[in-house]
């Protein structure tokens, strides 16, 4: 009779001991499973967000910074400032090696207009950059969709007494308020919304921007590297790159992964323990069975075969059903940990992750296996034959 045969016929007889283990080491591979797709999915999803959500990289006009001071005495200093970024050199942005990580590219140029004798902050924008960009801003009416449109800021709306479908009149020209910007607790709140082609035209500026926010964080490409990337297409700006928002985003996710296999470790030892004391135990009650074998003529290497044999069967079993458990209750979970619905189609199934839970469960049955079956090996049969 083969070993082969042996085992599973063990397995048979023993089929609340075989449901033990597998249910054991099922518990550890789906808590891994599960931790791990969670992260793989809810990275990704926070990763889409960041990619779209705010600038990091910040394009400006060089300016000269001239300090002015004799005889230890300062007076002050004095900016000469370059000319505005031409809109047209912004298409060399898609030149640069990692253009295919830029998720938006928003530009804006910013003036001072007169109404009612008070001087405001204007700021011409592409609409459907400038409201992709900037997510959290909330309009009270609907944002910009046509050039006699304007979008009022919270300060400035309650300093003019603006409304949704009031008009105002900018440079001898009239404007529809679409919306009102909720307030935001920044500059924003200070600021009149215009599309981009109608604000280089009253601030008597064609062809030209102020300003460019750019939005680019990707995992596999440094943001530093896209700064030295823009400087070089553009010569004449200040790129700079938020740092410290980049670093805490980065920071977060990897924080948020090395938990998930923190607790995927512990989880992993407590069914290689459960597998460890029911093999152990097992090994005890086949004392008599396993001294029969060996006065049968079964060499030591053939009963660790066997032990471990049986070990493998059942981790592959654990294994499989452990991705499959692991892979449903990420599924039902999405839901409960994403704020959207991003989450689920990002998230693909993953052979490399089904064939490691199969292969973790195996090590780990067979690492937990392997003291037993060696226990079992060292039996002295002449000991186990009285017992009959």
């Amino acid at each position: 009779m083969k070993l082969e045969t042996i085992a599973l016929n063990n397995l048979r007889r023993r089929k609340g001991r075989m449901a033990f283990l597998v249910a054991g080491l099922l518990l550890g591979v789906g808590t891994v499973v599960t931790l791990l797709s969670l992260s793989s999915a809810l990275t990704a999803e926070a990763q889409h967000k960041l990619e779209n959500f705010g600038a990091n990289i910040i394009v400006t006009p060089k300016s000269d910074n001239l300090s002015l001071s004799y005889g230890g005495i300062s007076l002050g200093g004095v900016t000469v400032a370059a000319e505005n970024i031409r809109q047209a050199d912004l298409a060399r942005l898609k030149d640069i090696p990692n253009s295919r990580n830029i998720a938006v590219i928003a530009p804006k140029v910013l003036g001072a207009v007169k109404v009612d004798e008070e001087r405001l902050l204007l700021m011409g924008v592409d609409p459907e950059k400038e409201f992709r960009l900037k997510r959290w801003w909330s309009v009270q009416g609907r944002p910009l969709a046509a050039n006699n449109e304007l979008v009022a800021g919270s300060a400035v709306a309650q300093r003019l007494k603006l409304q949704p479908g009031d008009t105002l009149r900018l440079q001898e020209r009239d404007f529809v308020v679409s919306g009102v910007l909720e307030q935001t607790g920044s500059q924003d709140d200070h600021l009149l919304l215009v599309s981009l082609s109608v604000g280089q035209q009253l601030l008597n500026k064609p062809g030209e921007v102020s300003l460019v926010e750019v939005a680019a964080l990707c995992a596999d490409c440094p943001v530093e590297d896209m700064v030295n990337q823009i400087r070089s297409v553009l010569p004449g700006t200040n790129v700079n790159a938020i740092q410290q928002v980049v670093k805490t985003r980065m920071h977060a996710l990897e924080q948020f992964h090395l938990f998930s296999l923190a607790v995927a470790g512990v989880v992993v030892l407590v069914g290689g323990l459960v597998v460890f004391v029911t093999m152990m135990g097992a090994v005890n009650e086949r004392t008599r069975e396993i001294g029969i074998f060996r006065a049968l003529g079964f060499r030591r290497s053939h009963v660790m075969r066997l032990i471990l044999f049986e070990s493998v069967i059942v981790s592959l079993i654990a294994g499989i059903l452990g991705y499959l458990a692991g892979i449903g209750t990420t599924r039902a979970a999405l839901p409960f940990f994403s704020e959207s619905h991003e989450s689920m189609h990002l998230w693909q199934w993953s052979p490399e992750l089904a064939a490691g839970a199969v292969l973790l469960a195996v090590i780990i049955g067979c690492l937990a296996s392997f003291y037993p079956a060696l226990h079992a090996s060292r039996l002295d049969p002449t000991e186990a034959l009285r017992a009959l």
